[in-house]
């Protein structure tokens, strides 16, 4: 059988030792600095035990780890191969949700496998990115400016969109609407397109509004004003704006936060534990998690750029928007600034599948900086860009 062709490129050493001399240790010391504040912040709602979530959460983050390692020493060419196959997986899984998924406070998001639950819809934030870098890598930035060429991307992000808002989850919803209009932007498409679509969103606002479940109106509305309903569906964001404010510029200390240790605060251990930090340690405390986060989010960019590849610098750059996107919504959300959506705090949440999911985004991006030399042909037989 005949080599396939080089284009005149040198040969990439990509044995296992030269992949391990080009992991990107800082970005993984990050990572693991990540997750130390989670499980600290676990181990402070949970009072002190580890038996609630902290020793859950290590599992799960072990086994993360593991596969963001294999993710990065995969080829990226064959992450390229596949990735509308991982895409078809997760849509299918998706599906599954609405036939056999199970159900749990009052949402239907998981699929069980008996001995463990995955949620689809964080599987897809990852699939949706491969799928997309993919099919702009092999686009022309003259096609990427007709419409018609944007007809299948446009497709591939409202598909797992409709069927995310069916569980309901309006959050991850959202995610996956402003992760694909990122990789969209990435690729080219121009700002006045963009503009054309919020406008037709506006315009359709009030036809979507009936089709939103009762909480999630609640929810928009107290946005507004929380004190419309302060025990209903104003409590969450009344009691961590509080939270939020008693943490002062230092915060009240480790294990010393009032409205999460007397049970004030709801869903602490997920959506609302940015505000168990900022209350503990304070505004000292909250800017240096988001510190921590610009690092790595300026780092995962960084090195995505340096790719040779077009599909590798879509990759990396759509998982740290991505993971940049989760950061903001959550935040925001813990603030005030936006209505309540349940998407949790990257590497400091509870949750296994969003834990597993950031990891392999980080494992992409370390994959794309190790295969960064690596060419991938847009179309089989045809040089690449």
């Amino acid at each position: 059988m005949a080599a396939p062709p080089t284009f005149g490129l040198r040969e990439v050493d990509l044995t296992l030792g030269a992949k391990l001399r080009s992991v990107t240790w800082p970005l993984v010391l990050m990572v693991l600095l990540g997750a130390g504040v989670g499980f600290a912040m676990l181990y402070s709602v949970a009072e002190g035990e580890t038996g609630t979530w902290v020793t859950r959460q290590l599992v799960r983050f072990a086994v993360a780890l593991v596969l963001m390692f294999a993710v990065a020493f995969t080829d990226i060419r064959i992450l390229h191969r596949y990735a509308y196959l991982a895409y078809a997986g997760a849509l299918v899984l998706l599906v599954a949700v609405e036939l056999v998924g199970s159900s749990g406070q009052g949402a239907q998001r998981w699929v069980n496998f008996g001995v463990f639950q995955v949620q689809p819809s964080e599987i897809m934030k990852i699939a949706l990115v491969l799928a997309l870098a993919r099919y702009f890598h092999g686009c022309t930035l003259e096609q990427v400016g007709e419409v018609r060429w944007l007809i299948v991307p446009v497709a591939m992000i409202a598909a797992p969109v409709a069927l995310v808002l069916r569980q309901p989850d309006l959050g991850t919803a959202l995610l996956l609407v402003f992760g694909g209009a990122a990789l969209l932007f990435l690729a080219g498409v121009k700002l006045w397109k963009f503009a054309a679509a919020l406008l037709g969103v506006i315009l359709i606002t009030p036809f979507l509004w009936q089709y939103l479940r009762v909480y999630q109106k609640d929810r928009i509305l107290t946005f507004f004003d929380p004190e419309l309903d302060p025990l209903g569906a104003g409590y969450h964001i009344i009691q961590s704006k509080i939270a939020l404010g008693s943490g002062g510029l230092f915060g009240k200390g480790f294990l010393l936060g009032t409205q999460s240790h007397l049970n004030f605060l709801p869903e602490k251990q997920s959506d609302f534990i940015f505000t168990v930090l900022a209350e503990e340690f304070g505004l000292v405390g909250g800017l240096a998690l988001l510190t921590l986060y610009a690092l790595m989010l300026a780092y995962a960019v960084a090195i995505s750029l340096r790719a040779r590849n077009h599909f590798g610098r879509l990759l990396g750059v759509g998982a740290a928007s991505t993971f940049f996107i989760s950061v903001f919504i959550n935040i925001a959300m813990a603030m005030g600034m936006i209505p309540v959506v349940g998407v949790p705090l990257p590497l400091v949440s509870y949750g296994g599948t969003a834990m597993v999911t950031i990891l392999v985004g980080f494992g992409l991006v370390m994959s794309v900086h190790i295969h960064r030399d690596v060419m991938i042909p847009r179309w089989p037989g045809v040089p690449p860009p």
